[in-house]
């Protein structure tokens, strides 16, 4: 008979500020879903993204809600605390988008053809999503290490929030590469992509190795100095590559500093330019934050799955 949550459950998972954060994930998230089937509706691919954006944080939160409360998470090869603060960093950060992408799209001020109950409807599952992103963000401040502590693991701490936002908005830069931003047309927006890409791979790699306990992977140094040098190596890139593409695309020897009034608006190559330079830049100011953070934070690596602290 286990004292703390009965001879098969816990009850944490419930009775704790980590554990009313992820009910309150589960029954907005719920909410968000049934609203938009049932009477709200979403089409079009900012719709798509929105509904898998809202499907996916709900199965993934049933899931780690329904592990975390069997313990069944110790047959797991992962840290677990690292991989629930890194999913809470995730999930917000997509749940912003899509209570940002929904609204905008899809509320209007009148009533649409469908009736004034599809408009309510709408305004509801936007104010569901504001409130689920909320909860998600406590999770992570709950999960989160302050500086002069030891956390339970590195995504506990600012340094690996940081890397879940590094790497979502990298993913924002691709989508604005790819949206007809012509950076073919020079080898330096190229080199850019290159260290976007480069970037993002070894951010990623980073969040997987901490995630699965595979922190001893680099032999010749410490983990947490391994991430300083790779954080302060990618400030270095970041700087190159974000002034070369501002020259490039925006310089009047190369592109055009002003936005063409012949472009079509929504599919204009100078628009997705504009975001890839502003994208980058939020990105060298987060690994900047990052490498400053760094210093002060420290962290234990463990290849036994952890629970989060509550």
């Amino acid at each position: 008979m286990d004292s703390q949550g009965g001879r098969y459950l816990d009850q944490r998972a419930v009775c704790s500020p980590i554990g009313a954060a992820r009910l309150s994930q589960l029954v907005l998230g719920c909410s968000v879903v049934a609203m938009v089937i049932h009477s709200a509706g979403y089409s079009g691919s900012y719709g798509v993204f929105c509904m898998v954006v809202w499907c996916l944080c709900f199965a993934v939160t049933t899931l780690i809600f329904f592990l975390d409360a069997t313990r069944l998470y110790g047959c797991l090869p992962v840290s677990w605390g690292n991989l629930t603060v890194a999913f809470a960093a995730l999930a917000t950060l997509m749940y912003v988008t899509a209570s940002v992408v929904y609204p905008l799209y899809f509320v209007r001020s009148e009533c649409p053809y469908a009736g004034c109950e599809v408009r309510n409807f709408r305004i509801a599952v936007a104010t569901c999503s504001i409130a689920a992103t909320l909860s998600y963000g406590a999770e992570v401040v709950l999960s989160r290490a302050r500086p002069g502590q030891t956390a339970v693991g590195y995504m506990a701490t600012v340094s690996g929030v940081l890397k879940v936002v590094q790497a979502f908005v990298a993913c924002v830069i691709f989508g604005g590469v790819a949206n007809g931003s012509e950076f073919t047309r020079y080898p330096a927006t190229v080199f850019c992509v290159a260290v976007y890409a480069i970037c993002f791979a070894l951010t990623s790699l980073v969040v997987l190795a901490t995630v699965c306990g595979r922190t001893a992977v680099v032999r010749c140094m410490p983990f947490d100095r391994c991430v300083v040098v790779y954080t302060l190596l990618a400030i270095l890139l970041y700087l190159s590559a974000s002034v070369a593409w501002t020259v490039f695309c925006f310089d009047g020897k190369y592109g055009s500093p002003w936005r063409p009034s012949s472009c079509p608006r929504g599919n204009c190559p100078w628009d997705s330019k504009v975001v890839v330079a502003v994208f980058s830049f939020v990105n060298l100011a987060l690994y900047t934050a990052d490498l400053v953070y760094s210093q002060r934070m420290h962290f234990v690596s463990s290849r036994v799955p952890a629970r989060p602290r509550v």
